[in-house]
Parts: C-alpha cells; structure tokens; sequence
C-alpha cells in the first residue's frame, strides 16, 4: 500500500517541457499513473491530446518507450506487443514487459472500444487506461459518447441530449478480474489502483476522470477541485472491481449539490438555464441510479452475475 510520495516505486515518465494547457487533467493523472507503475514498461499510446501535446516532432516528453498507434486500434496494438515480447521471453531473446494504453475518451468510448474488446477478450495482460474528459478535446470539443448529457459541444450547441454511456459495465462484461474508477485529486487511491491492476495475469481497466480547462472552460486552477467535486456530488463515483466483486472506495454518505459542480464549467451554460430544467433533472436522477445500483452491487457477498447489472 502507497501512503506516501517517496513510496512511489518509479522515476517520471513525463519530462517537463510538453505543450499540454495548465491545468490539463489527463496529463496530471497520466504523470501519477506513470509513478506507480512497475518496470519494465511500454506505453502504447492512441491518438488524442496526450500524444499530441508529448511529441511535438522531432521532439518526445517520454522517458520510457512509447508506441503511439491510430484512434481505433491501440489495444490490438498493445495485444501485438505483449504477445511478441511473450514469444521472445520463451525463446530467451528478451523478457516480458508491463503495458499500459492510454486513450481519451474518444478512441475508448467510440472509435476505439472493438479492439478494446478484443485485447479483454484474448485475455492480454495489460493495463488499459481511459482519461475521460468527456469530448473530443484536440480536434475541437467535439460530443463523444463520454459527454454528458447537458453539456455544450461544437457539435451539441444546445446540450447533449443522451446519456453518458456507461463504459465500465461494458469492461466489466467481459469478465476482465479488475476494473476501476479514478481521479487526480485522490491520488493514493489512483497509484494504489494501479499497482494492484498489475498483479492480475489478464487485461485490467482504469476509468480516470480528467478535467479539461480548454473544453470545460474553467480556470486551470481549478481542476482537482473539479475532479472532488465530480466524486463529492456522486456524478463520478470511486469504485473497484475485483473478480467480479464491487467495492466503493469513497463513500459519499451526504453528496454536494450537483449544480455545485456544474456551475464552475462554462460548458454546462445551457443546462442550467431554468428552461432546460428537465434535462438537468434527467443527469441528477441518472447520477443518483448509478450510485443506487453500485451500492447494490457493493453490497452482495458473492459475485453478480454475468451481466453485472440489477434489475
């Protein structure tokens, strides 16, 4: 267990210099995720902001050796990896390695989920991160199915107007032995998800929350407020799944006001105006059944079923 920063087993991955924007969620969490995990290791990269930011050519802010592969196909890339160093490890040619990819939202959400699912479905072991920062970040705030509903984009000018689509349950539907929920501003319950993930001989899941102070329009100080407040109002609930068992890691007994949250993001401007007061109560009431049925879930002895869900 990780209680302190000098406990953390590794040396930066990340040189300072990138172009991320200040106060960038994905690059704070990536650099805590990059602490923990053990060596060797390989990051195999998808499309989106972190790559742009970290390799502006003919430079690169990676201090471990890094893949960068297309949108769609970062887990079967990784799947390459893993396999081929498995090959020459039996051969005596070199040793496995610990993987991790790293996508946005986007190439985990949309364009990447059918690799995704086959990596979790083949059973390769590594380490599949998503930093969540609900849009198309780097290509112009574009809606993905991460955005929640309410929420500008310069493709819904008037708010999203379906449902975040729940990421985890799908992960988990493959039997993966562990999943977990994440972000910035509780980091011991971060690098601990993380070196635990890499104790499991199988593909394992990390969902991290990353404010983004360029598609929220928020002020780049705020950002691990924002990422408390995701968990404080229950919008973001902290969670792990190990071998088919549910655990809330931070329970939030008496939730904050969602629109404690909202109001600090300039991309919720339309949600709370009082006309759209349906679909602001449409995202309260699908955050309280997301923690309704976690806590459902946490509470049974033996695993759920396949389909993890409660009617």
């Amino acid at each position: 267990m990780i209680t302190r920063l000098d406990q953390l087993p590794a040396k930066e991955a990340i040189s300072p210099g990138h172009n991320a924007c200040a106060g960038c969620g994905a690059l704070i969490a990536v650099r805590q995720i990059l602490l923990a995990a053990p060596r060797p290791l390989i990051v195999v990269n998808a499309t989106g902001c972190l790559e742009v930011v970290t390799t502006p050519y003919p430079y690169t802010a990676w201090n471990v050796p890094w893949l960068h592969v297309a949108f769609e196909n970062a887990a079967a890339a990784a799947s390459g990896v893993e396999a081929a160093l498995k090959v020459l490890e039996r051969k005596g040619l070199g040793r496995r390695h610990n993987i991790i990819v790293f996508a946005g939202d986007g190439g985990t959400f949309d364009i990447g989920l059918q690799s995704l699912s086959g990596a979790l479905e083949r059973g390769h072991r590594l380490l599949f991160v998503c930093y969540d920062n609900e849009a198309y970040m780097n290509t112009g705030i574009q809606r993905s199915a991460a955005t929640p509903p309410g929420a500008w984009s310069s493709t819904t000018p008037a708010g999203k107007q379906e449902s975040k689509k729940d990421i985890m349950s799908i992960v988990i539907a493959h039997g993966v032995k562990y999943a977990a929920t994440a972000t910035p501003f509780l980091w011991k319950d971060l690098v601990n998800k993380v070196a635990k993930a890499f104790t499991f001989d199988g593909p394992a899941f990390l969902h991290v929350y990353a404010p983004c102070p360029r598609g929220w329009y928020t002020e780049p100080d705020k950002t691990i407020q924002l990422s408390r407040l995701a968990v404080e109002t229950r919008y973001f609930p902290l969670y792990e799944v190990e071998n088919g068992r549910y655990k809330i890691n931070y329970f939030v007994t008496r939730p904050k006001p969602l629109e404690e949250f909202l109001s600090l993001q300039n991309r919720y401007r339309v949600l709370l105006r009082p006309e759209n007061a349906e679909l602001l109560q449409k995202l309260k009431q699908e955050v309280e059944e997301r923690w309704k049925r976690l806590e459902a879930l946490s509470q049974q002895r033996e695993a759920p079923s396949s389909t993890h869900l409660v009617s």
